[in-house]
């Protein structure tokens, strides 16, 4: 049975690098939003850590998740994230979700 999947990413910033980032990540919000399987798209700035970001996204299933990772801006993101920030991301499966 195909059930909702939530990823959770924390981005921080490299040195120099916060302003990049940030253009990065408002680039990749409409059109992940835009995406048929998407539910959720919010990007969150640490209120401790300018530099630290974290990404909420929900998507209707596995496959919206494998949907979005193919489009070209999910690419375009991959190909330079790295050079801009240290990230950890979470893929969750729902235990007891409202």
């Amino acid at each position: 049975m195909a059930h909702p999947v939530k990823i959770i990413a924390v981005l921080t910033a490299r040195a120099g690098k916060a302003e990049e980032l940030t253009a990065l990540l408002d680039g990749m919000l409409a059109p992940s939003r835009a995406e048929p399987g998407n539910l959720r798209y919010d990007l969150w700035r640490d209120q401790a850590d300018v530099t630290r970001f974290v990404l909420d996204e929900l998507y209707v299933d596995a496959a919206a998740v494998a949907a979005h990772r193919a489009t070209a801006h999910f690419q375009a993101y991959l190909a330079r994230i790295n050079a801009l920030a240290d990230r950890s991301a979470f893929v969750l499966d729902p235990v007891a979700a409202g």
